[in-house]
């Protein structure tokens, strides 16, 4: 037997600021997307903005339904409109984030299992690293690429 240790590198931002211009614009971008937001239930909207290889950033937003889990994550809704509109363009960075009664969160809102295994196979897809940045009003975390996120990812595509 062997112990092995798995470490995570990402940067911590207080606020936008700190960051590239790329990634302000794409913080954002994120939080305008949460006024798409359809969620009665919860009250718990979370915006996503994806951006392209190409510059295009698309927006996504949650969406709930009484008939739950018909619903959709705003990461998924965000990827499947990038790869439904734009199916060869990359994914390079996404953006979330999440606000309790339209209040932005403390900390950032992650992304549930599914979504994350739905960037993890578009990075595996395009053989592009998708960069995740989560967006909180006291820290903004930025992760390199998905597996940082989601070690040991699945992929059918091996």
């Amino acid at each position: 037997m062997a112990s092995k240790e798995l470490k995570i590198l990402y940067e911590e931002f207080a606020s936008p600021s700190e960051m590239t211009e790329r990634d302000q614009m794409l913080v954002a971008a994120a939080l305008d997307a949460q006024k798409g937001s359809y969620s009665p239930y919860s009250q718990f909207q979370v915006g996503a903005a994806l951006l392209l290889a190409d510059g295009t950033v698309v927006k996504g937003a949650n969406q709930e339904n009484a008939a739950y889990p018909s619903g959709l994550c705003a990461e998924r809704t965000a990827m499947f409109a990038a790869s439904a509109n734009y199916p060869d363009v990359p994914m390079v960075a996404l953006a979330i984030a999440g606000s309790d009664h339209g209040v932005l969160c403390n900390s950032p809102a992650t992304p549930c299992g599914a979504c994350r295994q739905v960037m993890a196979q578009y990075q595996k897809k395009y053989n592009h690293k998708i960069e995740v940045i989560l967006v909180g009003k006291k820290k903004i975390m930025k992760f390199g690429k998905v597996e940082d996120i989601l070690p040991f990812v699945f992929s059918s595509l091996d």
